[in-house]
């Protein structure tokens, strides 16, 4: 007899749970999605845990939230880009839109996935950071920034379903990596901005993952050392808000035109 699927939540926590084993059975993806933000903190903040900003904010501290940034940006990007763009190619996108699966099923399924691993990340960093780092932060602020990541992978998976649906399959993954890494490197997520080029910190006012390494830097550091850190006077927290949310929005738009383009263009 078939088995009760409590209806259309049970079909979407069917597909987070669906997402997130195929997610952690394919190495590569792990590998690329949880390791490397903690490998890259563990080169590059753990060596500097000992340093202090002029405002007395730990530099292994600010490095293990640069980190948590830059991972739950890459796993919006890659998760929501490269991942759909090839069911896209494969025909698994078009095979679901036959069937009476809902659309909103699939997409809570990425989203929940997503949302699982940006916690995997946070805490695998925010441990390493504590344990062997010896950073100092209190539980709630922890909780704060755990948010905080959770909203970044929500917002920035706008900019990976454009790149699924604008791109064409084959091309997602080149082009995911060629937006990424330099937003990722003029956004400060890897060196303090304040030693890079002026020119690069001038684009970076206009990059929503600037903004968004703003307001995760402004949770764990005074507006001094912020300042210090980003080579750039301080905004009010309202203006990096808005320029993520309003990414976001313009970025989803764009998805969304996008895949109702090629609805359209299935149907003839």
């Amino acid at each position: 007899p078939a088995r009760p699927n409590g209806h259309q939540v049970g079909l979407a926590l069917l597909a987070a749970a669906t997402e997130l084993r195929a997610s952690l059975r394919t190495p590569e993806f792990a590998a690329g999605a949880i390791a490397i933000p903690v490998i890259l903190y563990a080169m590059f903040g753990l060596p500097n845990s000992d340093g202090a900003l002029p405002g007395g904010t730990a530099v292994g501290l600010v490095m293990a939230v640069s980190m948590c940034a830059y991972g739950v940006v890459s796993l919006a990007i890659f998760t929501f880009g490269d991942d759909v763009a090839k069911e896209r190619g494969r025909g698994w996108t078009r095979t679901l839109s036959a069937t009476p699966l809902p659309t909103w099923v699939y997409l809570v399924g990425k989203l929940a996935n997503a949302l699982v691993l940006g916690t995997i990340i946070v805490a695998a960093i925010a441990m390493l950071a504590v344990l062997m780092g010896g950073a100092e932060l209190p539980l709630g602020t922890w909780v704060q920034l755990w948010l905080l990541m959770l909203a970044g992978v929500l917002a920035f998976s706008t900019l990976g379903f454009a790149i699924a649906y604008v791109a064409r399959p084959r091309a997602a993954a080149m082009i995911a990596n060629l937006l990424f890494l330099p937003l990722a490197f003029a956004s400060g997520f890897f060196v303090p901005m304040n030693q890079l080029p002026e020119v690069l910190r001038d684009v970076a006012a206009f990059l929503p993952t600037f903004h968004f390494g703003q307001l995760a830097h402004h949770l764990v550091m005074p507006a001094a050392d912020v300042a210090f850190w980003t080579g750039a006077a301080t905004r009010p927290l309202w203006v990096h808000v808005a320029w993520v949310a309003g990414s976001a929005v313009v970025l989803g738009t764009i998805a969304l035109l996008a895949s109702r383009r090629e609805a359209v263009t299935r149907r003839g």
